[in-house]
């Protein structure tokens, strides 16, 4: 009697290790949120200066830019694709505020919703190709960014313009000591939430994500959404791009290379699956504060912009391997449990 009891409660014990293992390693939102604050506690061990107020509040808007890219993404990858079309999507916005309005005289307020308007109808067309036409999302994305790079240097002649100063000095402002940028990446983060928790459009969103012969099968409009998600992607690069511009004022033309890698990180390190489902807004908004952060620290220690994607992608790497090791190793466990339980049993 007394070894069964003893049995039992080693059970119970390890399955509360591997329970909290699986939460902290295979995936869910909580990995990104610990990552964080362990790293704003590590930074001023490291580079003592990192987390005074110049530091944060000049990284607070590029982590700004990056979630609210980041959450573009996410309305991709939650439907299980992957889009390709970022660094022109971002140069397409940033080219359009800023050159609608010095070229061509367009008001300020009609340039900013054509950088938002345009990214859409952009992402729309990629939906309604892989949707309509079944064309893999990589190839339709990859094409589409050709167009759009193509399209800012040619309308450009190559040479940047700068953004409208009623944008700059909104995205270079702050309320208090919170800087615009943020306030809007935190809006746009919430709106969203809101929408995809709350509205009918955010619950079928997911529920194709999840899965689409289902969706289908209560009468879904699968393509309907699955395009939606595509144009609302480049609604949200749009956005992005004003506020990157605005900030710092004249973007290079192809300056949007560098938001590829990060947006997809930042939507892995948040939870999202990329073989869709429910989508982690908030957490993609965290992972982006994360992997910026990330990036500071690494310059502040001397790292070559280089080796930070490098240190980027080895992130997403070792998240991707371990939410595919875990739940290995959790079965594995459970089946040496179930087979020493069993013979404690015959014993």
């Amino acid at each position: 009697m007394f070894a069964k009891m003893t049995t039992s409660a080693d059970s119970a014990s390890a399955l509360k290790m591997e329970s909290m293992w699986r939460r902290v390693l295979g995936g869910g939102q909580a990995p990104i949120w610990i990552a964080t604050v362990v790293l704003f506690a590590v930074s001023p061990l490291v580079a003592p200066g990192s987390l005074k107020a110049s530091a944060l509040l000049s990284m607070l808007p590029f982590a700004a830019v990056l979630a609210i890219a980041a959450v573009g993404q996410m309305l991709v990858i939650q439907q299980r694709g992957l889009d390709l079309s970022v660094p022109g999507m971002m140069a397409f916005g940033a080219g359009l505020v800023t050159g609608l309005s010095q070229w061509y005289g367009w008001p300020v307020w009609a340039a900013i919703a054509g950088a938002i308007i345009l990214p859409a109808i952009a992402g729309l067309i990629n939906g309604i190709i892989v949707t309509r036409f079944g064309v893999m999302p990589l190839v339709v994305t990859l094409g589409m960014n050709a167009i759009l790079l193509g399209t800012v240097f040619a309308l450009s002649n190559g040479t940047p313009a700068g953004a409208p100063k009623e944008i700059a000095d909104f995205t270079k402002g702050a309320v208090g000591v919170v800087p615009n940028a943020l306030i809007i990446a935190v809006v746009v983060i919430v709106v969203g939430g809101f929408i995809a928790q709350r509205s009918i459009v955010g619950r079928k969103l997911t529920a194709v994500g999840v899965s689409e012969r289902a969706a289908s099968a209560v009468g879904f409009r699968v393509t309907l959404y699955q395009t939606m998600a595509y144009a609302l992607a480049g609604a949200a690069f749009g956005i992005a791009a004003i506020l990157y511009a605005g900030y710092v004022t004249t973007p290079p033309l192809f300056y949007g290379d560098k938001y590829l890698l990060p947006t997809i990180t930042a939507v892995v390190l948040g939870g999202t699956a990329l073989t869709g489902g429910r989508a982690a807004l908030i957490s993609t908004g965290v992972a982006a504060l994360f992997l910026t952060q990330l990036g500071q620290l690494l310059r502040a220690v001397g790292w070559q912009e280089s080796f930070q994607l490098i240190a980027q992608a080895v992130v997403l790497l070792i998240v991707i391997l371990a939410r595919a090791i875990v739940p290995m190793v959790s079965q594995s466990i459970k089946a040496r449990r179930a087979a020493t339980e069993s013979q404690t049993v015959r014993a």
